[in-house]
């Protein structure tokens, strides 16, 4: 697994989280760990996004219920 990840064009963060972290569940850590861009619903090619470890501890705060990570 990379540090970063470099865009491309039409990405979504759903998408990103599932093919660099392994799933859609990790969404909400990968934006997270890139606000910056949090207003960003579709990608344009080139963007980098810092990609963030995931362990069992990893956990986003302040979710709503239907957005929270389930294991």
């Amino acid at each position: 697994m990379s540090d970063s990840y470099r865009t491309k064009s039409g990405d979504t963060w759903d998408l990103i989280a599932y093919n660099e972290l392994g799933a859609c569940k990790y969404t909400p850590l990968l934006m997270d760990a890139n606000r910056e861009y949090i207003d960003t619903a579709i990608f344009s090619a080139g963007t980098i996004l810092n990609i963030p470890d995931i362990t069992r501890s990893a956990v986003v705060k302040n979710l709503p219920p239907w957005k929270k990570a389930t294991t």
